[in-house]
């Protein structure tokens, strides 16, 4: 399987899916404050989707998945289930959202902190985000999966951190993930050559201790084994003719809507 050039009319389909996914995370930043549960702002998130967009949440009852959004809290590195536990001054938590559109996928997830934010929380997310800027400041035609993954690791090594290996982004578009996987470590030179017309998330998972993780009894939450923290950032691409196109952008990003080479 090989990645799908997108039309013309589902490029559209894609912008419009990936703005309303930003715009969700836009929506639920106020919310995120010390003694909310996950479980709250999973709810804000499910009835902003489903009766301000009018869309649908792509994560729930996918694969058994039993809710909107994902909440990634502190050493939890993805796909954490929203609870009742509350959340405290000095926590970092990634709310990860997809939503689905006229059959399209818009994939982005961010860092929060609550209330005062960890030092340590607070840089490990930076380096993460600067990770993911750098990667998407590569794309282009011609320029292969490897070469993103190394620049993504060694940037994040240089801090000390660790690059999650067994979770990737990933082609997006009707499928909610389609071909290729795009890792973020690797070797410049090497993987599937990026063409005009794909659409794809880049989503690096760093962690401040070791790489290693161990997924929950529950099936899908999944930590750091060290318990040490863990950050993500996530948004959906369009590879243009002569650059790439952020879908997901959002008014708090600090990178163009549109690069070119």
């Amino acid at each position: 399987m090989s990645a799908i050039i997108k039309t013309p009319e589902e490029i559209e389909k894609m912008r419009v899916a990936g703005r309303l996914a930003a715009d969700v995370l836009e929506m639920i930043g106020p919310y995120v404050v010390p003694g909310v549960t996950t479980d709250e702002l999973n709810t804000i998130c499910h009835d902003y989707i489903v009766n301000v967009q009018q869309a649908i949440p792509a994560p729930l009852n996918y694969h058994g998945f039993p809710k909107s959004v994902c909440t990634s809290v502190n050493h939890v590195i993805c796909h954490g289930i929203p609870n009742e536990k509350p959340l405290k001054d000095g926590d970092s938590i990634n709310i990860d959202v997809t939503i689905i559109k006229d059959g399209y996928h818009g994939d982005t997830s961010k860092m929060f902190h609550v209330g005062t934010p960890n030092i340590q929380g607070k840089r490990l997310a930076e380096v993460t985000q600067e990770s993911l800027y750098i990667a998407i400041k590569m794309v282009k035609p011609g320029v292969r999966l490897g070469d993103i993954g190394e620049a993504i690791q060694k940037y994040a090594e240089s801090f000390n951190y660790s690059i999650v290996r067994e979770y990737c982004g990933h082609g997006i578009g009707a499928g909610f993930h389609e071909e290729p996987q795009v890792m973020h470590y690797g070797k410049a030179g090497t993987g599937e050559v990026l063409k005009a017309g794909m659409c794809l998330t880049i989503e690096p998972m760093v962690n401040a201790g070791k790489r290693q993780c161990k997924l929950l009894k529950d099936d899908w939450t999944v930590v750091t084994r060290d318990r040490s923290l863990s950050a993500q950032w996530e948004h959906t691409l369009l590879v243009t003719e002569n650059g790439v196109e952020i879908l997901t952008l959002r008014s708090d990003d600090t990178i163009d809507r549109i690069i070119e080479h």
